[in-house]
């Protein structure tokens, strides 16, 4: 087992040190496609920037996907002030309190810049407006900026502009181990595309066609997912997530994966969760079942707007999410086993 945790680390890692953030997912799309390469994989590129794996199947008049969303959270750039400084507001469920003051990557056109978030001195009396940070209000991205000291030219020779996306520092991303887990930002969701990774090179010719399908802009509304899904016909998609870790919830840290029966933006499909269910008791692993809210997913939006007729997700339990997510590399790798056995199951 430490073998194959190991490995789904690495693949992790390097996931994770490529920026995507919504909108902006060139990076990441570059080293899928090349992996995908070396893995004698055919994948392509949709025009709403999804990348796509089909899996011939036996019957291939008949069709689902598996996606896992590629882009991150982050910020944007509002506007270019003074001596270097940054206006930027959220992209996703971004908090820049979550991030801290430290280094950020600005994604210029045509260079990338590094600068700090910024949230002003600690030492001042209740004349600064920095003070009611400390004492009486949370941080709003209102209240950071991020400080370059490159003047305006060199802003703009770099392409940096409003839209210019903003993400954590490429250094503060490399994951550490935890003993069995890992702990990183972006778990949500480049994990979940490297259970992607190991279904294209695992799974062969399953019952009906499979999609394998790496979504991009879900944190800003699902949006690749919804243009894939209203062009292919499918009779199902299975989102695979991060599923949050709190007290309102009765979920366990640990190696059991969940599913989820509705989230924030509706219920999910009851008999794809028994099918779901049946593949993981086969694979003998355990999984808890879940209702959350302030959550959406490929699935749960796709199926809201009529796009698929029926939607699961299946999600490994993570703490701090949009955070520094922590998860345990035996809910990601049972993940994997879950999915390998459905698609193989008649339907």
């Amino acid at each position: 087992m430490s073998e194959i945790y190991d490995r789904l680390f690495e693949t992790i890692e390097e996931l994770v040190l490529q920026h995507s953030p919504s909108g902006v997912e060139g990076e990441i799309d570059r080293f899928l496609l090349s992996r995908l390469a070396s893995m004698q994989v055919e994948a392509n590129l949709d025009a709403a920037g999804n990348l796509i794996i089909r899996i011939p199947g036996k019957d291939s008049q008949r069709a689902i996907a598996i996606t896992a969303h590629k882009d991150e959270i982050g910020a944007i750039v509002k506007t270019i002030g003074d001596a270097g400084k940054v206006e930027v507001r959220k992209l996703g469920g971004a908090f820049p309190w979550v991030y801290g003051e430290g280094v950020v990557d600005l994604l210029g056109d045509r260079a990338t810049l590094s600068g700090i978030l910024s949230f002003g001195s600690r030492h001042v009396s209740h004349e600064s407006p920095q003070k009611a940070q400390q004492t009486d209000m949370p941080l709003a991205w209102e209240d950071a900026w991020v400080e370059t000291k490159c003047s305006a030219e060199e802003l703009e020779a770099a392409g940096i502009r409003p839209g210019t996306r903003v993400v954590i520092g490429k250094h503060r991303k490399r994951p550490i181990r935890l003993k069995d887990y890992i702990a990183s930002y972006t778990l949500d969701n480049k994990a979940s595309v490297a259970i992607l990774l190991a279904l294209a090179e695992r799974v062969k010719q399953p019952a009906i066609d499979i999609y394998l399908v790496a979504s991009a802009k879900e944190e800003v509304g699902a949006i690749g997912a919804l243009y894939f899904a209203q062009r292919q016909r499918l009779e199902a998609l299975i989102a695979l997530e991060i599923c949050p870790l709190a007290p309102e919830y009765p979920i366990e840290d640990g190696e059991a994966p969940v599913l989820l029966s509705q989230d924030g933006y509706g219920i999910y499909d009851e008999g794809l969760n028994q099918q779901l269910q049946l593949a993981a008791q086969m694979a003998e692993i355990p999984v808890q079942l879940a209702v959350i809210s302030g959550f959406g997913s490929d699935g749960s939006i796709a199926m809201k707007f009529g796009c698929v007729p029926k939607a699961a997700c299946l999600a490994f339990p993570t703490q701090n999410t949009h955070g520094y997510e922590i998860a345990h590399l035996g809910a990601i790798a049972n993940c994997i086993t879950i999915l390998e056995t459905f698609c193989q199951l008649p339907m």
